[in-house]
């Protein structure tokens, strides 16, 4: 049984693993990515909106897992004091890898001059929290992190903070800014603590659905997919709180639909995580109990995130040097510096129906990798260290 009612959420988890790929695709080597913003309306087109949207799900479900995973990670082992240790120290851990494996793959930058406190060092930072809190009741961790959900856009309507100390707390915890050291690098916090904290809290909470019987979990995450969605659809409809972005009745009876699923990634709204989370809830419930090929084809990556995560930055970062090349430029051309790639300016890049043949590409590549490790890891259950890849 054990095996059966993780198998949906090792194949939800490799499923925004592999969707989530395109997006850095995307952010690499599409012609136009250094100077467009895909959601933008004024400008972008359908499938390029389209293409940056469907990745909104990917964190927030990745986050919302993790917090899954922590909860049966705990009852697996039945040992608080470890639990909390380990919590702690992966913790830690990510946020190291954030700043130096991952930050390197991602900017290719021997001086490391741009750091991003993105998604892995963020759950690290819940984790963390999660290991002084874990031990409270369902029901304060579940307010707690429908207090964190729904209440963090008031938050809006406090003054900005001229002092640095508390600008830079506010930031790690609440709101997104960004933050010069010297004149040569750069800190940007992408990912503010507290409201992918409440996603966290909320997938520890809902893992305790994988304790109970099959009919009472899919009805459970039945009930939580149509009240997410069902929210929703009717505090973006009202259009007064929930977002910082309202949505606007475009020219284009199309556009007026984007406008309305396009809310706010960072800091993560409320509108943007019931409509990711509504998509969470719901592929959990759908896929509760079965096994397919497609299934197991997704579960490949799911249960090995973080190596995929670590190798495919290296990957897609690799093939945009080399497209570079084979465009013409010369090494003298590359520009490295604060939140620079390393392609040139101008001229680089290969079109959207590119990117989708190198995000095939680059899915069907890791499979065989990541096929491997998992089956390494299962057969070495004794090498603890595994437990941190």
């Amino acid at each position: 049984m054990k095996n059966n009612r993780q198998q949906s959420i090792d194949f939800l988890r490799g499923l925004v693993m592999v969707i989530m790929a395109i997006d850095h695709i995307r952010d690499l080597m599409l012609t136009s990515e250094i100077s467009q913003e895909p959601t933008d309306l004024a400008s972008t087109t359908p499938i390029l909106f389209f293409t940056r949207w469907i990745t909104h799900f990917c964190a927030p479900t990745f986050v919302f897992l993790s917090g899954v995973s922590a909860y049966l990670s705990s009852r697996k082992h039945h040992d608080w004091e470890a639990t909390k240790q380990f919590l702690i120290t992966r913790g830690l851990w990510l946020i190291l890898l954030e700043f130096t494996i991952i930050g390197f793959g991602i900017w290719f930058d021997l001086q490391f001059r741009s750091f991003l406190f993105q998604v892995i060092a963020c759950i690290g930072m819940g984790m963390i929290l999660l290991a002084f809190v874990f031990k409270l009741s369902p029901k304060v961790l579940a307010i707690v992190s429908l207090v964190l959900i729904f209440g963090h856009n008031a938050l809006g309507l406090v003054p900005a903070f001229e002092n640095p100390a508390l600008k830079f707390l506010w930031a790690l915890f609440i709101s997104p800014n960004l933050f010069p050291i010297g004149t040569d690098h750069m800190v940007m916090i992408m990912y503010p603590v507290l409201p992918w904290f409440g996603i966290m809290l909320a997938g520890f909470v809902v893992g305790r659905l994988y304790e109970l019987e099959p009919i009472a979990r899919k009805k459970n995450l039945t009930t939580l997919f149509i009240f997410t969605l069902i929210a929703f659809v009717v505090i973006r409809t009202i259009n007064i709180y929930g977002d910082p972005r309202p949505w606007v009745v475009q020219a284009n009876p199309f556009f007026t639909v984007l406008s309305f699923v396009n809310t706010t990634k960072y800091a993560p709204s409320l509108l943007f995580t019931l409509m990711t989370l509504s998509f969470a809830l719901g592929i959990l419930r759908l896929t509760d109990g079965m096994d397919n090929p497609l299934m197991r084809f997704f579960t490949v990556y799911g249960k090995v995130p973080l190596f995929y995560y670590l190798i495919h930055w290296y990957i897609i970062h690799s093939l945009t040097l080399i497209m570079v090349f084979m465009q013409g430029f010369t090494w003298e051309s590359l520009e490295f510096g604060i939140f620079k790639f390393g392609r040139p300016a101008t001229g680089s890049g290969v079109s959207l129906g590119g990117i989708y043949l190198v995000w095939i590409g680059v899915v069907l590549c890791l499979y065989p990798l990541c096929l491997w490790y998992g089956k390494y890891k299962a057969l070495h259950p004794e090498k603890q260290w595994l437990r941190y890849l």
